[in-house]
Protein backbone atom coordinates (compact mmCIF):
# COMPACT_ATOMS: atom_id res chain seq x y z
CA UNK A 1 0.00 0.00 0.00
CA UNK A 2 1.36 3.44 -0.96
CA UNK A 3 1.06 6.12 1.70
CA UNK A 4 2.96 8.79 -0.24
CA UNK A 5 0.83 10.41 -2.94
CA UNK A 6 2.03 12.87 -5.58
CA UNK A 7 -0.56 14.77 -7.61
CA UNK A 8 0.16 15.62 -11.23
CA UNK A 9 -1.79 18.62 -12.47
CA UNK A 10 -1.62 21.23 -15.21
CA UNK A 11 -3.59 23.02 -17.86
CA UNK A 12 -5.12 21.51 -20.95
CA UNK A 13 -2.58 20.25 -23.52
CA UNK A 14 0.30 20.71 -21.09
CA UNK A 15 1.45 17.12 -21.52
CA UNK A 16 0.21 15.53 -18.30
CA UNK A 17 -0.30 12.16 -20.00
CA UNK A 18 3.32 12.08 -21.14
CA UNK A 19 4.38 12.80 -17.56
CA UNK A 20 2.24 10.06 -16.01
CA UNK A 21 3.43 7.60 -18.67
CA UNK A 22 7.02 8.39 -17.70
CA UNK A 23 6.22 7.54 -14.07
CA UNK A 24 4.41 4.35 -15.10
CA UNK A 25 7.47 3.33 -17.10
CA UNK A 26 9.37 3.43 -13.81
CA UNK A 27 6.89 1.11 -12.12
CA UNK A 28 4.82 3.77 -10.37
CA UNK A 29 1.07 3.24 -10.10
CA UNK A 30 -1.03 6.09 -11.53
CA UNK A 31 -4.58 6.83 -10.37
CA UNK A 32 -6.33 9.00 -12.98
CA UNK A 33 -9.14 11.41 -12.13
CA UNK A 34 -10.38 11.44 -15.73
CA UNK A 35 -10.84 7.66 -15.66
CA UNK A 36 -12.40 7.86 -12.20
CA UNK A 37 -14.86 10.47 -13.48
CA UNK A 38 -16.04 7.98 -16.07
CA UNK A 39 -16.25 5.11 -13.59
CA UNK A 40 -18.45 6.99 -11.12
CA UNK A 41 -21.11 7.63 -13.78
CA UNK A 42 -20.90 4.25 -15.51
CA UNK A 43 -24.15 2.37 -16.22
CA UNK A 44 -25.46 0.82 -13.01
CA UNK A 45 -23.49 3.19 -10.77
CA UNK A 46 -25.00 5.16 -7.90
CA UNK A 47 -23.57 8.30 -9.48
CA UNK A 48 -25.51 7.82 -12.70
CA UNK A 49 -28.67 6.97 -10.77
CA UNK A 50 -28.41 10.25 -8.83
CA UNK A 51 -27.72 12.22 -12.00
CA UNK A 52 -30.82 10.70 -13.59
CA UNK A 53 -32.95 11.53 -10.54
CA UNK A 54 -31.65 15.09 -10.60
CA UNK A 55 -31.61 15.96 -14.30
CA UNK A 56 -34.02 13.44 -15.79
CA UNK A 57 -33.63 10.97 -18.64
CA UNK A 58 -32.79 13.74 -21.12
CA UNK A 59 -29.13 13.30 -20.13
CA UNK A 60 -29.15 9.59 -20.99
CA UNK A 61 -28.50 7.85 -24.30
CA UNK A 62 -30.84 5.23 -25.71
CA UNK A 63 -28.89 2.44 -23.97
CA UNK A 64 -29.16 4.15 -20.56
CA UNK A 65 -25.61 5.45 -20.31
CA UNK A 66 -24.73 9.09 -19.68
CA UNK A 67 -25.10 11.30 -22.74
CA UNK A 68 -21.91 13.30 -22.26
CA UNK A 69 -22.67 15.76 -25.03
CA UNK A 70 -26.10 16.56 -23.57
CA UNK A 71 -24.68 16.83 -20.06
CA UNK A 72 -21.86 19.08 -21.25
CA UNK A 73 -24.28 21.38 -23.08
CA UNK A 74 -26.47 21.61 -19.99
CA UNK A 75 -23.74 22.45 -17.49
CA UNK A 76 -22.06 25.01 -19.73
CA UNK A 77 -25.33 26.84 -20.24
CA UNK A 78 -26.39 26.67 -16.57
CA UNK A 79 -23.82 27.33 -13.81
CA UNK A 80 -26.17 25.94 -11.17
CA UNK A 81 -26.48 22.68 -13.08
CA UNK A 82 -22.71 22.46 -13.20
CA UNK A 83 -22.46 22.98 -9.45
CA UNK A 84 -25.12 20.33 -8.87
CA UNK A 85 -23.32 17.84 -11.11
CA UNK A 86 -20.02 18.47 -9.31
CA UNK A 87 -21.74 17.89 -5.97
CA UNK A 88 -22.76 14.45 -7.24
CA UNK A 89 -19.52 13.42 -8.94
CA UNK A 90 -16.60 15.03 -7.10
CA UNK A 91 -17.01 13.25 -3.72
CA UNK A 92 -17.26 9.91 -5.55
CA UNK A 93 -14.17 10.69 -7.63
CA UNK A 94 -12.20 11.63 -4.51
CA UNK A 95 -13.27 8.44 -2.75
CA UNK A 96 -12.33 6.27 -5.74
CA UNK A 97 -8.93 7.92 -6.16
CA UNK A 98 -8.17 7.57 -2.45
CA UNK A 99 -9.01 3.87 -2.60
CA UNK A 100 -6.80 3.37 -5.65
CA UNK A 101 -3.95 5.24 -3.99
CA UNK A 102 -4.22 3.19 -0.83
CA UNK A 103 -4.16 -0.04 -2.82
CA UNK A 104 -1.15 0.93 -4.94
CA UNK A 105 1.88 -1.33 -4.46
CA UNK A 106 4.57 1.03 -5.77
CA UNK A 107 6.81 3.01 -3.35
CA UNK A 108 4.69 6.09 -4.01
CA UNK A 109 1.59 6.70 -6.11
CA UNK A 110 0.92 9.37 -8.72
CA UNK A 111 -2.59 10.82 -8.80
CA UNK A 112 -3.43 12.63 -12.05
CA UNK A 113 -5.87 15.45 -11.25
CA UNK A 114 -5.98 17.92 -14.16
CA UNK A 115 -8.35 20.37 -12.43
CA UNK A 116 -6.82 20.20 -8.95
CA UNK A 117 -6.52 23.99 -8.70
CA UNK A 118 -10.08 24.60 -9.90
CA UNK A 119 -11.70 22.13 -7.48
CA UNK A 120 -10.10 23.34 -4.27
CA UNK A 121 -6.50 22.19 -4.39
CA UNK A 122 -5.12 20.59 -1.26
CA UNK A 123 -8.31 21.32 0.68
CA UNK A 124 -10.16 18.91 -1.60
CA UNK A 125 -7.39 16.29 -1.40
CA UNK A 126 -5.77 16.66 2.05
CA UNK A 127 -4.09 13.23 1.73
CA UNK A 128 -1.74 14.41 -1.04
CA UNK A 129 1.85 14.78 0.12
CA UNK A 130 3.13 16.66 -2.91
CA UNK A 131 1.90 18.43 -6.04
CA UNK A 132 3.74 18.36 -9.37
CA UNK A 133 2.70 21.00 -11.91
CA UNK A 134 3.23 20.37 -15.62
CA UNK A 135 3.71 23.87 -16.99
CA UNK A 136 3.75 25.25 -20.53
CA UNK A 137 3.22 28.65 -22.12
CA UNK A 138 -0.38 29.47 -23.17
CA UNK A 139 0.77 29.73 -26.77
CA UNK A 140 2.12 26.17 -26.57
CA UNK A 141 -1.24 24.99 -25.24
CA UNK A 142 -2.99 26.82 -28.07
CA UNK A 143 -0.71 25.32 -30.71
CA UNK A 144 -1.12 21.79 -29.34
CA UNK A 145 -4.91 22.10 -29.14
CA UNK A 146 -5.08 23.38 -32.71
CA UNK A 147 -2.95 20.46 -33.90
CA UNK A 148 -4.22 17.68 -31.64
CA UNK A 149 -7.95 18.39 -31.59
CA UNK A 150 -8.35 20.40 -34.82
CA UNK A 151 -10.06 23.20 -32.89
CA UNK A 152 -10.81 26.65 -34.16
CA UNK A 153 -8.53 29.41 -32.93
CA UNK A 154 -11.21 30.96 -30.74
CA UNK A 155 -12.39 27.68 -29.22
CA UNK A 156 -8.85 26.79 -28.21
CA UNK A 157 -8.26 30.19 -26.64
CA UNK A 158 -11.60 30.06 -24.81
CA UNK A 159 -10.76 26.66 -23.31
CA UNK A 160 -7.40 27.91 -22.08
CA UNK A 161 -8.92 31.09 -20.65
CA UNK A 162 -11.63 29.12 -18.80
CA UNK A 163 -9.06 27.25 -16.71
CA UNK A 164 -7.10 28.39 -13.68
CA UNK A 165 -4.31 30.89 -14.25
CA UNK A 166 -0.68 29.72 -14.26
CA UNK A 167 -0.11 31.74 -11.08
CA UNK A 168 -2.96 29.94 -9.29
CA UNK A 169 -1.53 26.55 -10.28
CA UNK A 170 1.96 27.51 -9.19
CA UNK A 171 0.62 28.60 -5.81
CA UNK A 172 -0.28 24.98 -4.91
CA UNK A 173 2.71 23.29 -6.56
CA UNK A 174 5.74 21.85 -4.77
CA UNK A 175 7.49 20.91 -8.01
CA UNK A 176 7.23 22.29 -11.53
CA UNK A 177 8.29 20.55 -14.72
CA UNK A 178 8.46 22.66 -17.87
CA UNK A 179 7.21 20.73 -20.87
CA UNK A 180 8.28 22.88 -23.80
CA UNK A 181 11.02 20.58 -25.09
CA UNK A 182 11.38 17.04 -26.39
CA UNK A 183 10.07 13.83 -24.84
CA UNK A 184 13.68 12.93 -24.02
CA UNK A 185 14.11 16.16 -22.05
CA UNK A 186 10.84 15.53 -20.25
CA UNK A 187 11.91 12.00 -19.38
CA UNK A 188 15.16 13.30 -17.91
CA UNK A 189 13.21 15.70 -15.70
CA UNK A 190 10.87 12.92 -14.56
CA UNK A 191 13.85 10.67 -13.77
CA UNK A 192 15.14 13.33 -11.36
CA UNK A 193 11.73 13.74 -9.76
CA UNK A 194 11.36 9.97 -9.46
CA UNK A 195 14.59 9.84 -7.47
CA UNK A 196 13.34 12.66 -5.24
CA UNK A 197 9.96 11.03 -4.63
CA UNK A 198 11.54 7.67 -3.82
CA UNK A 199 13.65 9.39 -1.18
CA UNK A 200 10.72 11.37 0.23
CA UNK A 201 8.47 8.31 0.32
CA UNK A 202 11.17 6.32 2.09
CA UNK A 203 11.62 9.06 4.68
CA UNK A 204 7.86 9.31 5.20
Amino acid sequence: MSTYAVAVTGGIASGKSAVTEAFEKRGIVVADADLAARDVVAPGSQGLAEITRTFGTKVLTADGSLDRAAMRALVFSDPQARTTLETITHPRIRELLLGQAQQATSPYVVVAIPLLTEIGGRRAYPWLQRVLLVDVEPETQWRRLMTRDAMSDQTARNMIAAQATPAARMAIADDIVRNEGTLEQLDTAIAELHTLYLRLAGAA
